[in-house]
């Protein structure tokens, strides 16, 4: 008998979401809350490399986010001007029957997985989030922000980069910090010769595309926003096509289409490492609550979802909490150390001017680190 019978999330991210279904799989009583009144969705799309692949198919989501998005195989590595330097071959780590990568709207996986727990019995609560948590030795007693109480054998703060969960437990001097970056974004049309993430390096900026659909592509340029300053929104479009000035080829050509500042996502890079370990007690950290980082590596989320993974593997496992936690532990923190650091220095890079090669070099340790198993 599994000592962990009755979960809760906190948080109805990618992450939380994808811990939902991994946990009901196993026979795990699921309740979910999410602060926000109604399902909502920030940003444009994701890439899912494939580390990614192999932990939702593990979770048994890999279907149906197959069918919402786009599968293609490799990178390639451009010049500024939009000349391949080189195509990086994905690793099929989820077996033959995956791809290597996939592409897909943040909007359709979202559909994808909010549907898949509650079609598995989880129980979803929106627009309340935990007001009081108190331990004990067998267990967490929850006041929710509604006045209702609930009590949980775990309680799984995947509540992002600004964690209710991670003031109240870990302490309020733990906070996101910005980098000194930002990300553009914009969707477009997708063309047959973008069926593959295409990356541009330029001297301080990184763009490119990244397919979602059939019909649907993004584009996504960072530039160093010293002292995170806030972009007027009827702006950011000129802005846009401000940081995208050095680019040609294709992206040159698509930058004059941006026009509509409704139609770009602008996001600071703010990240958060927390040390370890990310538990106290009978309640945990995971994904960007734990270790949020830039997007330089298409990464924040593949963590969240491994994280689901590898909770979800342990928590059946009859022993007490505080071993199956240390347990995740040692099997996330090294792992997810590197790929966060290497995220921000591949920014901090950017923003030095260093070389192509660096950049690129570091990417390519990722991709080799992402395709070991968990």
């Amino acid at each position: 008998m599994a000592r962990v019978n009755k979960v809760l999330i906190v948080g109805g991210g990618i992450g939380g979401l994808s811990l939902a279904s991994g946990l009901r799989n196993r026979g795990i009583e699921v309740d979910l809350v999410e602060v926000k009144a109604e399902w909502t969705v920030h940003g444009v799309g994701i890439i899912q490399q494939c580390n990614v692949i192999r932990a939702m198919a593990q979770l048994g989501l890999m279907d149906r986010v197959l069918e919402a998005g786009f599968a293609y195989e490799n990178m390639g590595l451009y010049t500024a001007a939009g000349e391949l330097v080189q195509m990086l071959p994905g690793a099929r780590s989820a077996g033959p029957e995956y791809p290597a990568n996939l592409g897909i709207s943040r909007l359709a996986l979202h559909q994808v997985l909010s549907s898949t727990a509650e079609e598995k019995g989880t129980r979803i609560r929106l627009g309340l989030t935990v007001e009081h948590l108190g331990q004990d030795a067998d267990g967490v007693d929850v006041m929710f922000t509604d006045g209702t109480r609930g009590r949980y054998d775990l309680v799984v703060g995947a509540d992002g980069l600004f964690s209710k969960v991670r003031s109240m437990v870990f302490g309020k001097e733990l906070k996101p910090r910005f980098t000194g970056q930002s990300v553009f974004r914009h969707n477009f049309p997708r063309p047959p010769e973008i069926d593959h993430l295409m990356l541009c390096y330029g001297e301080n900026h990184n763009a490119g595309l990244c397919p979602l659909s059939k019909d649907l592509m993004y584009m996504f340029v960072t530039s160093a926003e010293p002292g995170n300053p806030r972009m007027p929104e009827d702006q950011l479009a000129d802005l846009m096509r401000e940081r995208m000035a050095e680019f040609g080829g294709i992206l040159g050509r698509l930058r004059e289409q941006i026009t509509d500042p409704k139609q770009v996502v602008y996001k600071p890079m703010e990240v958060i490492f927390v040390p370890g370990p990310w538990y106290r007690g009978r309640v945990v950290l995971m994904g960007d609550a734990a270790h949020a980082m830039t997007p330089h590596v298409s990464q924040g989320a593949g963590m969240a979802v491994e994280d689901a993974v590898v909770l979800s593997e342990l928590l059946v496992e009859d022993a007490p909490v505080e071993v199956l936690l240390s347990r995740f532990m040692r099997r996330r923190y090294e792992r997810c150390k590197f790929i966060v650091e290497s995220a921000i220095q591949i920014g901090d890079w950017e923003m030095q001017g260093a070389s192509r090669a660096d950049r690129s070099g570091l990417v390519k340790k990722v991709m080799d680190v992402i395709a070991q198993p968990l």
